[in-house]
């Protein structure tokens, strides 16, 4: 799988048969998992839990934030690998911005045991020395995670961003 808008979006949540009790019980404790990797990666960043946000990964995970920042002219680099991850966001953020995430509309696809997730995410972040200093970003993530026993991992994660207020160079830098 790969990180590209699936061009073939499925006009249905479920690919299991409607009368195969088994199939549908699993596919949503997939869809379940899937997603939760996904909210363990926006409440651990707002919580400032290492634990919990690097739960979101696999080892070698990317975490690719460049689309979303060419919107404002920053040129961040690729993340690579969930230690990286973890330490380079929870370090840029912990004490000194907040942040909220609100995640809607996502969508799964799943093949064996690997998926791919797209999903919009509104990110809120504010400087705590500054609270009036803050940027909003509406975000379209895209996600390909594997599977990891009972649960999903995101192995690679790509965030554009459809519009933004505020002040993001105040928050991430240029």
């Amino acid at each position: 799988m790969s990180l590209e808008q699936p061009s073939n979006h499925t006009h249905q949540a479920l690919a299991a048969a409607s009368d195969d009790v088994p199939a549908i019980v699993a596919e949503l404790r997939d869809r379940a998992e899937i997603t939760d990797a996904l909210y363990r990666f926006a409440l651990g960043q707002d919580l400032k839990d290492k634990d919990l946000f690097a739960s979101a990964f696999t080892e070698d995970a990317e975490l690719d934030f460049r689309p979303a920042a060419a919107r404002w002219g920053a040129t961040p680099p690729l993340m690579t690998g969930r230690d990286t991850i973890v330490s380079t966001i929870l370090t840029m953020f912990t004490g000194r911005v907040n942040t909220t995430h609100q995640i809607t509309n996502p969508r799964i696809t799943i093949n064996g045991d690997t998926a791919h997730l797209t999903a919009l995410v509104e990110a809120q972040h504010l400087l705590i020395s500054a609270p009036e200093t803050r940027a909003l970003l509406k975000n379209p993530y895209l996600l390909d995670l594997h599977r990891d026993g009972s649960r999903w991992l995101i192995h690679r994660m790509r965030i554009e961003n459809t519009w933004y207020t505020g002040d993001p160079t105040a928050i991430f830098g240029s």
